[in-house]
């Protein structure tokens, strides 16, 4: 496995100077960068096939150990502050106390992993992604394996070339970092990598999802003084309309920034606003275009 690899290049790391030896670091994560460049069509046809699914309403499971499943529960439980998409489930080898304390000999569990995608009832409707450095943990490719039995899409995210989690998977996401500065930590270049693909596969379906609008997350739930502030600020950018007018529509609205946008472009009262949106699932676009068709 290249991840776990030996670089002599770094050999003397531990007697360079602390400027030296951040650089290598730096740069170790430039390269993370280009290996998801290189991985996009496989990260297109991943992202089309998350979008499918979470737009018939099916749910974005996730199932990694260690750092990857770290990585993971981070992204997920970013998405509903952010977009105010709840519909998230993470599979983490060694439980929720793992997510704070490592637990590597979890990873080792292939048969807590196909007991917690049965316990998750995953099926047909879900998209789920595997996602482990080695390519290799056995508590990931179980998992995935098990979801795949289930019918779900299945995307397997690795670090290492012809490996089983990239096997057993519909869509094999490579994204080859190479060895890393410190020989063996994946928290790092491919860590880095795997961070990057996470945001990249859960942000880009939202748009369709109605939780994105402009490029402006329409679907965030303010829930204090900050989110507040922030969700006059994106109605303001959505409308072109002074900040006191947005905070306005966004009282009556009961601070849902989607309704406010509706009602501050049509002229639409809050309740119309909330009615018109329901009709196209919260997609602002399609709503506006309706209002003005007089279809409210």
């Amino acid at each position: 496995m290249t991840t776990e690899a030996i670089q002599t290049d770094f050999a003397s790391f531990d007697t360079w100077p602390l400027e030296e030896r951040l650089k290598v670091i730096i740069d170790a994560n430039r390269r993370a960068v280009t290996a998801v460049q290189r991985a996009l069509p496989a990260l297109t046809e991943a992202s089309a096939g998350i979008r499918e699914r979470l737009v018939a309403g099916g749910r974005l499971v996730y199932i990694g150990a260690g750092t990857s499943g770290r990585l993971a529960l981070q992204d997920a439980a970013e998405l509903e502050p952010t977009f105010g998409f709840d519909q998230v489930v993470v599979l983490l080898a060694g439980g929720d106390d793992a997510g704070k304390h490592a637990q590597e000999g979890a990873e080792d569990d292939e048969e807590a992993a196909i007991k917690a995608v049965r316990q998750a009832k995953v099926s047909a409707l879900d998209a789920v992604l595997g996602i482990a450095a080695s390519g290799r943990t056995p508590y990931t490719v179980a998992g995935l394996r098990e979801a795949q039995k289930r019918g779900a899409f299945t995307v397997g995210v690795a670090n290492n070339a012809n490996t089983p989690l990239l096997e057993v998977a519909e869509i094999a996401v490579l994204i080859e970092t190479g060895p890393e500065v410190i020989a063996g930590s994946t928290r790092m270049a491919a860590g880095t990598a795997q961070k990057i693909v996470l945001n990249a596969l859960s942000t880009a379906p939202m748009p369709e999802l109605g939780r994105v609008y402009k490029n402006l997350m329409v679907g965030m739930r303010p829930v204090n003084e900050k989110l507040y502030r922030r969700a006059v600020q994106i109605v303001s950018a959505a409308t072109a309309k002074a900040e006191s007018a947005a905070e306005r529509a966004l009282k009556e609205a009961n601070w849902d920034i989607r309704q406010a946008v509706v009602s501050l472009e049509t002229g639409l009262g809050p309740e119309a606003s909330l009615r018109i949106l329901e009709q196209y699932d919260g997609h602002i676009h399609k709503a506006i275009r309706a209002a003005f068709k007089g279809e409210n």
